[in-house]
């Protein structure tokens, strides 16, 4: 990435514009969504160059800056409730330095020389931030940041948290007040509901702030209820009169108005004690039972606040240290191999646990072979282990001068497969030839721990879409022999009676899983295609495939074809929309293995699979490219696309000159940008309803 010294004012535009949309859609799929997709390290650095190039050329700023703009826009479906004082965020430092700079502006700007100021200094909850209303000490209004000017109602869901007072206690309370703070979820309830969700087949949650987010802004407040909720109080918003002199009494007197405040404040004076505390909440980080992800400085005194004032979208008087990714120091006590769907080994660390960000860790990936050359990672080694943006363990460095005497042995990677089978593992090299860093094994079906990957990809939702078949009682139906290929699920019916003494079946859900599996004797043949498993060949290409071929006669013809690099079916496939060298290379390879062919043969043997329908000419966007973008409201991103091709539309995930329409919902961002720089066709989700009929 190019300096920001280095820029040209042309380039300049051209990175503010990327990092403008980039920015929005994190803020998106953090926000509202509550899945985001990258950690905070790399969404602050996006930050921090936008800010850095803004710095260099000011004149550049952009009306729709990420440093013009906090949070995202509420979600369409929750009320909006618009915040009495905008709900604006803190500036971030990373550093020492940077702390020192904002103690030295304080200071400046209240001329006061070299008198130490005083802060509070308060732990940086990660959690969704929320503002709740109260007049005359009666709970009215609650709602989220959404953009810091208009949020979301969560009123009846926010009545649901017991650590919330439904009632202010005490006295002196202002007739009105919004109190801000943090909901959240601590480690210990954090893990109970993902335990409890895992057990029931539901959705778990990467880490407690978005599990928190996704059980705040449930639709039905019921399933809040359920949900075990917390709540720090830390600020204010709109206030009929003043209530405290500093915010250290501020957080006292919320305190005995019945709400939690975070014990580890603390009130510190200049630099030093700002470091101090910094470093002593670092400390503590690990042991306080919920996430933080820094320190909040605050000036204690509430008058000097108001002198401070605001610059942009953020206060003067305050800011965020951020803690670095958490990192620990460990033991390697093994270097195991696991294998997946499409036979790619995948080393594995098992370490000695020890607890990073609250979460205890025992295993970490090692990614390839090519990466533990690079560590020179060895069994016995000590290790520093960090949790990528806090979720993903990763090893970091091998601490060398700690390594045992004898030095152990470089790892070796296996050259075959750690299944019974020991089949041989090949290095996989691209289309040119050039090898690549992922090594597989090449037992395909014939490997026990392909099989079991393959048979849950097989009885996945958008492939077979079998229910009551997890990966429990896949492991548990392939160990007493019923399952050994796709086909012997359409042979269950003959284990019935051994079902039915098998624990956990009774007569119930052994005939709701037998019927659920003959639903599935008659299958679209994309859904075919997909369920088989072959690499490179996802949703969409076996959509192409299908109405490329139309039966699945023809399409085994053909693959058995390509399979022997015959050239007309090769061009032939070739000439599908999306589909290219990779797609052919895997589709040659998966039909070539003997026993792939004979269990496909075997597979087709049990079902009726269905001619592809063939793409709509006659209606009024066949033909047509079409993009999804925003949040859809009548139906779901799978639904609308699913619509569109039956009607003869080509669904894309991206807008360019070819696009014909752009169905833009809420949330929409860079795609609805480009389309009405390119002059496409834009609609709403009802316009595009109507359009097509539905």
């Amino acid at each position: 990435m190019k300096p920001v010294a280095d820029l040209t004012e042309a380039e300049a535009v051209e990175e503010l514009t990327r990092l403008a949309d980039e920015i929005a859609q994190h803020d998106i799929r953090y926000y509202q969504q509550d899945e985001p997709s990258i950690s905070d390290a790399d969404y602050d650095a996006l930050k921090q160059r936008n800010a850095a190039i803004e710095a260099a050329f000011p004149h550049l700023i952009r009306e729709n800056s990420p440093s013009l703009r906090v949070g995202a826009a509420r979600a369409e479906q929750f009320s909006p409730v618009e915040h009495g004082v905008p709900m604006l965020s803190l500036d971030n430092s990373f550093s020492d330095e940077d702390t020192a700079e904002f103690d030295a502006r304080v200071r400046r700007f209240l001329k006061l020389g070299e008198d130490p100021v005083a802060y509070t200094a308060e732990p940086k909850i990660d959690g969704l931030s929320c503002s709740i209303r109260y007049e005359k000490g009666e709970l009215v209004r609650a709602a989220t940041r959404g953009d810091g000017r208009v949020g979301e109602d969560v009123t009846a869901n926010v009545r649901t948290i017991g650590e919330i007072p439904k009632r202010l206690k005490g006295e002196g309370w202002p007739e009105v007040i919004e109190v801000r703070g943090e909901i959240y979820l601590g480690h210990a309830e954090f893990a109970a509901l993902n335990e409890a969700a895992a057990a029931a087949g539901q959705k778990t949650y990467a880490n407690p702030r978005n599990a928190a987010a996704g059980s705040l802004r449930q639709i039905d407040p019921k399933v809040t209820a359920t949900r075990p909720l917390r709540f720090f109080a830390y600020a204010w918003g709109l206030i009929s009169e003043p209530f405290a002199d500093s915010q250290s009494d501020a957080l006292k007197k919320l305190k005995a108005w019945g709400f939690e405040t975070t014990p580890q404040s603390r009130c510190v004076h200049g630099l030093e004690g700002l470091l101090d505390a910094y470093r002593a909440m670092e400390a503590e980080r690990p042991k306080l039972g919920f996430d933080i992800d820094g320190v909040v400085y605050k000036v204690d005194r509430l008058d000097w606040q108001n002198r401070l004032g605001f610059v942009s979208r953020a206060p003067r008087w305050g800011i965020a240290r951020k803690f670095p990714a958490q990192q620990a120091r460990t033991v390697l006590e093994a270097i195991d191999i696991q294998v997946g769907r499409t036979g790619a080994l995948t080393p594995v660390a098992r370490l000695t646990p020890v607890t990073v960000g609250g979460v205890v860790v025992t295993n970490a990936t090692l990614h390839n072979a090519d990466e533990i050359a690079r560590l020179d990672a060895r069994v016995g080694d000590t290790v520093i282990l960090q949790r990528a943006g806090d979720v993903i363990p990763q090893i970091v460095s091998v601490v060398l001068d700690e390594r045992p005497k004898p030095a152990p042995e470089p790892y070796a990677f296996p050259h075959t497969c750690p299944c019974p089978l020991h089949t041989e593992v090949v290095r996989e090299t691209t289309a040119s030839g050039a090898e690549t860093v992922v090594r597989r094994c090449s037992g395909e079906f014939a490997c026990p721990f392909q099989k079991l990957a393959h048979l849950r990809h097989f009885v996945s939702r958008r492939a077979f879409d079998i229910e009551g078949l997890g990966e429990k009682q896949l492991t548990a139906f392939s160990e007493r022999g019923w399952l050994n290929s796709p086909a012997d699920i359409f042979r269950l019916h003959e284990h019935r009676d051994e079902l039915l003494g098998t624990e956990g079946y009774g007569e119930v859900s052994v005939r709701n899983l037998l019927a659920g599996i003959e639903a599935r004797r008659t299958i679209p043949l994309d859904r075919f295609i997909y369920g088989l498993g072959i690499r490179h060949i996802g949703e969409t290409t076996a959509v192409v495939m299908a109405r490329g071929y139309g039966t699945v006669a023809h399409f085994l013809e053909a693959m058995d074809k390509v399979a022997g690099r015959d050239p007309e079916a090769i061009e032939e496939l070739d000439a599908m929309d999306q589909i290219g060298d990779a797609v052919i290379e895997a589709a040659a390879a998966y039909f070539a293995e003997d026993h792939n062919r004979a269990m496909v043969e075997d597979l087709g043997a049990q079902l009726t699979v269905l001619e592809a329908e063939k793409p709509k000419t006659d209606t009024a966007v066949a033909g047509k490219t079409v993009v999804f973008t925003g949040a859809l409201e009548r139906m779901t991103r799978d639904e609308a696309k699913a619509q569109a091709e039956r009607l003869g539309a080509k669904v894309s995930g991206s807008v360019s000159k070819k696009t014909d329409i752009v169905v833009a919902g809420p949330g929409a961002g860079s795609k609805l940008k480009t389309a009405t720089e390119l002059g496409i066709q834009v609609m709403t989700e009802d316009e595009w309803l109507e359009m097509v009929g539905a």
